[in-house]
């Protein structure tokens, strides 16, 4: 059955990283879940039918979280005084071991899920753990939310707590082939990703087992790359053959290519890694928030916008702290001009439609054709609260969206669609 809907209200959105499209008191085309098209009047052919009228609001793309650890979510907020490696041990990876307990997962993740529907992001690309019951759950609970989700059950077997590190590389290849068969089929809007946890936590062999699962099962891959110095030091012992972190993953045959893959953070890149990346179309997602708690540094995201590499946003809860991906956008602007104040590496700031680039089109594009109004695009749509931050003046759409980056709260969104499906 065809069915067309259309949003009214003011609308914004990008076409490239430079470019905002903002239509005052304009018209959202929606056909069969995909956008037709933004208009400033509405075409003859529509006029017979309904519009759900948002005049005075702003309507924009929903957002993109490209890095996140779902079991991580609660306990956002603690021991952040820490650096990287000291807070897995002290913090993360004890937390992720109560997820063992599927009692306690559905608690913990319906919480999770249930903040994140209600939350400005519509797609997400999300670390599970290595249990599989919790997964399974966590599955669950995405695919009642409406939203539109990559999962992966974590892969690590070795340098972790014997309480979260598993037997070795085959029985965690093992695992993860008994999740996707068992999961195969089973969702409309949940989609597997596998998910070397980072090259310290998995050896050789795994890698090898997940380069041949990936090749059978046709998966995207998530990870970590050059996130913090003491990490990348310690990929170089562990794998003295490589040439840099990102050729580890590549040795193996997963480092982009034929692999669409994720690498959370690519904060201290050498020239080497950053060409491999372009060269194999691997997503950066930067996690601006997370960089700063855990005193990772800042990532020359600039430099990578400027080249032409893909690059999203992601909130990588808990190491940030917060769902919103407006909030990230507004913490990689900040970030960007400290890193230019203080390195003095001549790279410029980034400016606010660069940063709603990433956090739209920029990371969507993960998922296909996602994050704009253009024509043929999925339409995910939010349609945000501003009543919270009154204003005195009477602003341009850009000024009020630019404020809304800085301001807004997590869940300031009155109503939500994903695929022209309006969740509330």
């Amino acid at each position: 059955m065809e069915t067309t809907r259309i949003l009214k209200g003011d609308i914004c959105y990008s076409t490239d990283k430079d470019t905002l499209i903002t239509v005052p008191d304009g018209f959202l085309v929606c056909e069969n879940g995909l956008c037709a098209g933004v208009f400033r009047q509405l075409p003859e052919i529509y006029s017979r039918l309904s519009v759900e009228d948002y005049t005075g609001r702003l309507i924009v793309p929903g957002l993109t979280d490209l890095h996140m650890h779902a079991p991580q979510y609660a306990f956002r907020g603690f021991k952040m005084d820490l650096e990287l490696l000291e807070w897995l041990n002290s913090s993360a990876f004890p937390e992720e071991a109560r997820y063992e307990d599927p009692e306690y997962a559905r608690r913990a993740y319906s919480i999770f899920v249930n903040d994140l529907r209600k939350s400005v992001n519509t797609r997400a690309c999300l670390f599970a753990t290595l249990h599989l019951p919790a997964t399974k759950i966590l599955m669950d609970l995405l695919e009642e939310s409406g939203l539109e989700t990559f999962v992966g059950k974590v892969n690590m077997d070795r340098n972790c707590p014997d309480y979260l590190c598993e037997k070795d590389g085959n029985a965690s290849a093992d695992a993860t082939i008994a999740w996707l068969e068992q999961t195969a089929g089973h969702y409309s809007h949940v989609r597997p990703i596998l998910t070397p946890r980072f090259i310290p936590a998995c050896s050789d062999h795994l890698m090898e087992r997940l380069r041949d699962i990936q090749r059978e099962w046709q998966l995207p891959l998530q990870s970590h790359l050059s996130e913090n110095p003491e990490e990348i030091a310690w990929v170089q012992e562990l794998v003295p053959g490589s040439r840099f972190y990102g050729d580890a993953y590549d040795q193996f045959g997963l480092f982009g290519g034929d692999v669409p893959t994720i690498m959370a953070h690519c904060v201290h890149c050498p020239p080497e890694e950053i060409q491999l990346m372009k060269e194999k179309g691997v997503y950066i997602a930067h996690c601006p928030q997370s960089n700063a708690n855990l005193t990772s540094g800042a990532a020359p995201v600039r430099l990578f916008l400027d080249q032409g590499m893909s690059v999203g946003l992601g909130s990588d809860i808990a190491g940030g702290t917060v769902l919103s991906i407006f909030r990230a956008m507004a913490e990689a602007i900040q970030v960007s001009k400290l890193r230019a104040r203080l390195t003095g590496d001549g790279l410029k700031p980034l400016t606010m439609e660069e940063a709603f680039f990433m956090g739209t089109k920029g990371g969507g594009s993960f998922f296909g054709k996602v994050g704009s109004f253009e024509p043929g695009y999925e339409c995910d749509a939010i349609v945000l609260d501003e009543s919270p931050i009154p204003h005195p003046q009477k602003l341009s759409l850009k000024e009020r969206l630019e404020r809304f980056l800085y301001l807004s709260g997590d869940d300031w969104v009155l109503h939500k669609y994903v695929k022209g499906r309006q969740l509330f």
